[in-house]
């Protein structure tokens, strides 16, 4: 080994043994590997025993007035680039299994986990991928009907478009999981079935155009900077995939390589959050191992989504900026006494870790001591520490499928101080954050999950709002130029001047076609 690596491998390999004797002074049952899959966890397991019921911080007297929900799509199959990884895994396991059969020692045959003789993918043969499986719909239909079942106030109006907006990405797991959300918000709202459904609207912009929900695929910096950073963290798990690698090989008596590992680290997320396998790939990893590779997940999502780099959640601003205005909207409505059903009552956003993780670092969340002053200087941030360390940053709780940050808008009577309300205040207006259906701190709001309006404007939302998103990704606005009129543009301005002469107001929208 180079003198330059010597020294980080050894500390991480002395790391590994510190969580080894961590590990065995546990208790057996007390280790879960689906707990620890990073961002291909399941979002009941990630819950966890997370309590429903609202922070006691907030007074009696405080209504619930309009909600922001952005959530990540449910539980999904494998990618269709994936699947191939898994087929070639297959491959490369019976050629392993031979190489070993056509050695010297036959006892070392017995060290061979019996299931990898002859392992065939789950997903062999498929040429499509990445579609919400029935976990999935399942985990956003129950969350729907626990969201309806902790804000009823909320949820008592007419279904109407404009009162409850669910929107989605176009990518077809974004949109199924609002599909499965939204049966889950309106059942027995309606007439169909025996579930009493009802339609409702997702909307959707185009992939090319959508810096709301997919920010991530229009901003040419954060793309230039991705790009120059792969292989960076590619180098910074590499000790640990050699560390582990050499394990492998010396308890199984195969010739791993770093990539076969990978790949099996990959089998066991989805064997374990997809079908609930521990016992084959997942058991090749002891509980050490487990928790390093777990690591080298979270290092990727910290560097490539999360706090590595301002880019990564500066580029969120449109999502944030749409947020608050809704917020406001809300607001403006309560003060001029709008009748409930004619204002936006909830927001309802789905789409994906990229955007999820963005979003969660715009408000400043899963930080580590100081940190927050430091992103709000945008200054870079300390990886997540290495195992056996307890870190905030973890992809099973930061970004899990169906991941969600909720913000709650309330409507209070007066002012609020120690929880007690003075009736000779106008109404105030706070913000509580949820996130995963539990109550946040938020570090910009002095550590408080319930923050007044103002304060959350001022501390959490302004030091990013002086940032424009087209200046921020380098987008370049299109060159309008004036083309000459078609025959049949010719042709609508004629009419238009005939109506306006006789005395009709026509607009140039209301002479096309409504389909």
């Amino acid at each position: 080994m180079a003198p330059s690596t010597s020294l980080p491998f050894l500390l991480l390999l002395g790391a590994l043994l510190a969580v080894a004797l961590l590990s065995s002074a546990a208790e057996p049952e007390a280790f879960d590997v689906r707990r620890h899959l990073s961002t291909v966890t399941r979002y009941d397991v990630a819950r966890g025993s997370n309590s429903m019921v609202s922070a006691p911080s907030i007074s009696d007297q405080c209504r619930v007035i309009h909600l922001n929900l952005v959530a990540r799509h449910g539980t999904r199959a494998p990618t269709k680039k994936r699947i191939k990884e898994l087929d070639r895994l297959a491959v490369r396991l019976g050629a392993l299994v031979n190489e070993a059969k056509q050695g010297p020692d036959s006892d070392s045959l017995k060290k061979i986990p019996s299931w990898i003789e002859g392992w065939e993918s789950r997903w062999k043969g498929r040429v499509k991928g990445g579609e919400l499986v029935s976990e999935g719909e399942e985990e956003l239909f129950n969350f729907a009907n626990r969201v309806k079942e902790r804000f009823q106030g909320l949820f008592d109006e007419e279904y109407h478009p404009d009162v409850y907006s669910i929107r989605a990405t176009q990518v077809p797991r974004a949109s199924a999981s609002a599909v499965a959300f939204g049966l889950g918000l309106l059942s027995g709202k309606g007439k169909l079935g025996e579930g009493k459904n009802r339609a409702f609207s997702v909307l959707s912009e185009s992939r090319a155009s959508d810096i709301c929900l997919r920010f991530f695929d229009s901003c040419q910096t954060y793309k230039d900077y991705r790009k120059r950073k792969e292989p960076d963290v590619e180098k910074q798990k590499e000790p640990i995939l050699e560390i582990v690698t050499s394990a492998l090989v010396n308890r199984y008596h195969l010739n791993f390589t770093k990539q076969d590992v990978s790949s099996l680290w990959f089998l066991c997320k989805q064997e374990a959050s997809l079908l609930n396998i521990t016992n084959q790939a997942c058991q090749l990893f002891n509980e050490a191992e487990v928790y390093f590779m777990e690591w080298t997940d979270d290092l990727e999502g910290f560097v490539l989504k999360g706090y590595g780099e301002s880019i990564n959640y500066k580029m969120g601003l449109p999502l944030l900026k749409d947020v608050v205005q809704s917020m406001e909207e809300a607001i403006i409505a309560k003060e001029e006494n709008h009748p409930d059903g004619t204002y936006e009552k909830a927001r309802l956003r789905f789409a994906h870790a990229e955007t999820v993780v963005p979003f969660t670092c715009l408000l400043g969340l899963f930080l580590e001591g100081s940190d927050f002053e430091k992103i709000q200087r945008e200054e870079p941030l300390d990886l997540p520490p290495v195992p056996p360390q307890t870190r905030n940053w973890k992809g099973s709780v930061v970004a899990p499928f169906a991941s969600n940050n909720m913000l709650v808008l309330y409507q209070c009577p007066g002012k609020i101080n120690g929880g007690k309300v003075s009736q000779d205040q106008n109404s105030s207006y706070f913000v509580q954050v949820l996130h995963n259906e539990a109550p946040v701190s938020m570090p910009g709001c002095g550590n408080k999950d319930f923050c007044p309006f103002d304060e959350f404007k001022e501390k959490i939302v302004q030091p990013h709002v002086k940032h424009d998103f087209d200046v921020l990704c380098k987008i370049k606005k299109p060159v309008v130029t004036e083309e000459p009129s078609s025959f049949s543009s010719k042709l609508s301005n004629f009419f238009l001047a005939s109506f306006s002469r006789k005395g009709y107001h026509v607009k140039a929208q209301d002479m096309k076609t409504e389909l």
